[in-house]
């Protein structure tokens, strides 16, 4: 049976993180790596913006105020506060057995998503059609056919970046929400933080009470193993995935808490 490397990470800068992503990346696409599968969490609360969002599209003096770092996330999309969440990064090629084209391979991949939902308790299924509000800035106002759901509401979103035959994915899985923190990150007015509080779902919406990190991490290694036929062996980044990551990431850093820009 084909090993993929899991590595589990406690709290992580946000800049950092999104390098380290990068790095596993690219060492997947050069064959230095294997594919792999990657569980952090957020040294603080921390907006990701979309590689091609506009950092006005945020309240970088709301983030400023309330302590949350700013970085760029190297995938596309909207912008997310991360928060209290378990957030998951796979890393794979064309070799792995990932389709090409990005609604083949979000299918593919989403199936393991919608798995560890499923061992947690939680319905999911990918999102039919896409839908929400196109203008807002915040992601969770749009959802897409690579999101996950329960029933009409959202439950987690993903996004991709793809290098030669190597695809990232990343997503969260969220425990709880402070939507009065997203509307004034993403200047939402009292309407559309309305809509965002009635069209979303947390998983302690879902089940009650919100599972621990721990329980969230190991339900989606099980649905990994399963859905693709993997083994998951506990690894580190290399020396070199590490270097790589250092280079890129003042790449990332928008707003730093201690208000240094770059």
């Amino acid at each position: 049976m084909t090993a993929w490397r899991l590595i589990v990470d406690g709290p992580v800068d946000g800049a950092r993180t999104m390098a380290i992503d990068r790095a596993v990346l690219r060492a997947r696409a050069d064959g230095a790596a294997p594919a792999t599968v990657r569980v952090y969490r957020w040294r603080i609360p921390t907006v990701t913006l979309g590689r091609f969002q506009d950092e006005a599209s945020v309240d970088l003096g709301a983030c400023r105020r309330r302590g949350f770092d700013v970085v760029r996330r190297p995938t596309g999309g909207r912008g997310v506060l991360h928060d209290d969440e378990l957030t998951y990064s796979i890393v794979a090629s064309t070799r792995d057995g990932l389709p090409r084209g990005t609604a083949a391979s979000y299918r593919h991949l989403c199936a393991a998503l919608a798995e560890t939902y499923r061992s947690l308790g939680v319905d999911a299924a990918l999102t039919e059609r896409s839908r929400g509000e196109r203008s807002s800035a915040a992601c969770y106002l749009h959802a897409t056919n690579a999101d996950l759901s329960l029933g009409a509401a959202k439950l987690s979103g993903s996004a991709q970046v793809w290098e030669r035959e190597a695809c990232l994915q990343h997503g969260s899985f969220v425990r709880t929400r402070d939507v009065t923190a997203e509307a004034d990150v993403f200047r939402l007015d009292a309407d559309a933080a309305g809509r965002l509080a009635a069209t979303t779902a947390t998983l302690a919406d879902a089940l009650g009470a919100a599972p621990a990190v721990e329980a969230i991490a190991e339900a989606l290694a099980g649905a990994v193993e399963r859905v693709f036929g993997v083994t998951l062996e506990a690894g580190d980044l290399t020396d070199a995935e590490r270097a790589v990551a250092d280079t890129l990431e003042p790449e990332h850093r928008v707003l730093h808490v201690d208000g240094n820009q770059p």
